[in-house]
């Protein structure tokens, strides 16, 4: 069958992206679902910095490829062996599919799947193939989603079914934003209630983290961001101080506003100078988590020290260590009861035409969460 994408061929194409256009519209061939496969009509996908960072460059990926992992959508055709989900269902696309069978799922840290990384890394879904074509030239999955296209063949294991009664705008978030924003406080750093925290980088993610220090109890949530939209936004979601990053004495600012550091410190912003900003506001025995992926190139300098005389922790959070089938259902019954407020992200709806202005939009930093309707 053939779908309409949007397709990366070339990396690091200047700014503004809506004059060099990384991301072009093309119909691509697409084939049936295989064994342990899925056809989904993607009905909404966000815009994330992950994909951002294939388009400038920052996380090399092979070429072409079909961006977007952040989704939801309606299961349109069952591959042989797909038993139990039908036509019709709905469903959250993950952008780590688990097999179930390794080391790191037997752990009950799927997050870690050892094939999913291997198929992500080579653009390929977990059965290691690819469905997507263009004259006969293979075009490359992202993350085992590809969800910037009206149609998808995903695994079965990289979705989870949901209750038809969400929409699929507000469903798409809990792909992404959700698990790993909040999922970072509440199942990396298990973040106990009466405790301190800051979030640095007040994105999707960042956002959703922040909603997560809340949830957990915390008694001061420091937002920290460059510009004072999202500050205002963070403050109407509950932060109870906010802090400009661009304010040359911020780390004392934030010593003194939570009497000499943050028991939990999340860096969201792609940035090791965030990084490095996150952890210098974190308290002697406090814990410094990220979950943002800078240039692979770029590194922190850690006094060793620190860690002994002061027991730091540094923590990664990758998918917020979360378990999909577990944790969306449970984000989604807190967000229904009215405490996790998703929906308050979603900055704007765009087709599939606006892309490269929606990704000019994100890498100025002045919008939330752009939700792609195919």
């Amino acid at each position: 069958m053939k779908t309409r994408a949007a397709v990366i061929h070339e990396m690091e194409k200047p700014r503004p992206y809506a004059v060099s256009k990384p991301l072009v519209i093309e119909t691509l061939d697409l084939d049936p679902p295989g064994e342990d496969e899925i056809l989904v009509r993607i009905r909404a996908a966000g815009l994330c910095h992950s994909d951002l960072s294939t388009i400038n460059g920052d996380r090399p990926r092979p070429l072409p490829m079909v961006l977007g992992h952040e989704a939801a959508g309606e299961v349109m055709e069952l591959g042989p062996g797909v038993k139990d989900l039908a036509v019709g269902d709905h469903v959250i696309l993950v952008f780590v599919p688990n097999c179930g069978r390794c080391a790191p799922c037997q752990e009950g840290r799927p997050a870690l799947c050892e094939p999913g990384f291997k198929a992500n890394g080579a653009g390929k879904l977990l059965n290691d193939v690819t469905r997507l074509s263009r004259n006969g030239q293979t075009v490359y999955h992202h993350v085992g989603v590809s969800a910037f296209s009206e149609y998808a063949v995903v695994s079965r294991c990289s979705v989870v079914k949901i209750d038809k009664s969400l929409p699929f705008e507000e469903a798409a978030l809990f792909g992404c934003a959700v698990i790993t924003g909040a999922g970072a406080v509440i199942n990396t750093a298990k973040v106990p209630p009466g405790t301190t925290a800051a979030i640095v980088g007040l994105g999707g993610v960042g956002l959703m983290s922040m909603l997560g220090a809340k949830l957990s109890g915390c008694r001061q949530v420091v937002a920290i961001d460059m510009l004072d939209d999202k500050l205002k936004l963070a403050k109407q979601l509950g932060a109870t101080h906010t802090v400009n990053a661009r304010d040359p004495n911020v780390v004392e600012h934030v010593k003194d506003i939570t009497g000499g550091g943050v028991d939990f410190a999340f860096e969201m912003a792609s940035s090791i100078k965030a990084l490095e900003l996150a952890y210098k506001i974190t308290k002697r025995g406090g814990t410094t988590v990220t979950a943002s992926l800078p240039h692979p190139t770029h590194t922190m300098p850690l006094p060793g020290t620190h860690l002994v005389a002061e027991e730091r922790t540094i923590k990664g959070s990758y998918v917020g260590s979360c378990i999909p089938s577990r944790d969306i259902p449970r984000f989604i019954s807190l967000y229904q009861q009215g405490l996790l407020p998703v929906d308050r992200l979603m900055s704007e709806r765009i087709e599939l035409e606006e892309i490269n202005e929606g990704f000019d939009k994100l890498s100025d930093g002045g919008t939330v969460r752009m939700i792609l309707v195919p």
